[in-house]
């Protein structure tokens, strides 16, 4: 049995929903899960936690994300995406990728946007894409997000190529569209390409053929990616045996059954991993105590995790 996360290459024209429904089957286990879910056209890194991995999903950092992205110019859409339905045309004969990379400028650092009609976003219980089939248009709030980066890989008109490092929560769909009004001739995301999602990356993502055939050939685990990898961004501490045996039992380790040799330095409040024999097996939380080190105090256990 396998724990931890396989990193799917998910193909166009199925849901985030329907690989999960896959990744069950191939590996024959109900505990799967995944995070960051991608539009049904959209292609690329979709993280499937497995078994034990469910657990780690709160504590995953997955703040920066990298897509490609294939625009399409004098095109305006009620999906804000090719799969919808058209609603405007305009001539793009006067963007040039001068003026295309120049209004590029105003879409870096932190902007405002409001989330698209056809996303997954509830209002009064009911996602708003439910919604905007029906018809029904509602206010959104206008949500912060960051562009780290937006980078032309390709111009070749009505097509713009472009590789945006964001943060979670950007819609890319929203990102294109703004872009063309504001160059005035309209924009939808005709193609979307995942190749980063925190700590998972397109270079270790497997399809799902060859994750099938990689069971069938039991060397399914070297696409495993480990619980204590995927949280490699907290602190860790490794303990000694007796210190991985009290979790057993809920208690958490003082210092003298902990590894490390030197002072913890630490934010209050901070997160770090408990590891054994370079596993996890526990997320902890420090908060400040009379001695010269912070207080352990446990916040999940994953016993069996590998």
């Amino acid at each position: 049995m396998i724990n931890g996360f396989v990193i799917i290459d998910k193909p166009a024209g199925i849901t985030s929903h329907d690989v999960v429904s896959r990744v069950r089957r191939i590996l024959g286990t109900r505990k799967v899960g995944h995070t960051g879910t991608l539009d049904p056209f959209a292609t690329g890194v979709l993280p499937v936690a497995v078994n034990d991995g469910t657990k780690v999903i709160p504590y995953l950092d997955e703040g920066k994300k990298c897509y490609e992205a294939l625009l399409r110019l004098g095109v305006t859409t009620d999906t804000l995406d090719m799969t919808g339905t058209i609603l405007s045309e305009s001539p793009i004969s006067s963007i040039s990728v001068e003026t295309f990379s120049s209004c590029l400028a105003d879409f870096t650092g932190s902007i405002s946007q409001i989330p698209p009609m056809y996303s997954a976003i509830k209002q009064n219980g009911q996602p708003l894409y439910k919604l905007a089939r029906q018809g029904i248009e509602v206010e959104r709030k206008a949500r912060e997000v960051e562009i780290y980066s937006l980078e032309i890989l390709s111009f070749d008109l009505p097509h713009v190529s472009l590789r945006v490092i964001c943060s979670r929560g950007t819609y890319i769909r929203t990102l294109a569209d703004d872009i063309g009004s504001r160059l005035g001739c309209g924009a939808a995301l005709q193609e979307l390409r995942r190749t980063e999602s925190g700590p998972f990356f397109i270079k270790n993502a497997v399809t799902l053929q060859e994750l099938e055939t990689a069971v069938s050939e039991g060397r399914v685990d070297a696409y495993c990616l480990p619980p204590v990898i995927t949280l490699s961004h907290l602190q860790e501490i490794p303990l000694k045996e007796e210190g991985a045996e009290g979790l057993l039992f809920g208690r958490a380790p003082s210092w003298d059954k902990i590894l490390l040799k030197a002072t913890v330095i630490s934010v209050e409040g901070a997160l770090v991993r408990l590891t054994y024999l370079d596993k996890l097996v526990a997320v902890a939380t420090l908060l400040p105590d009379k001695s010269s080190n912070p207080k352990i105090v446990l916040k999940r256990v994953f016993a069996s995790t590998s």
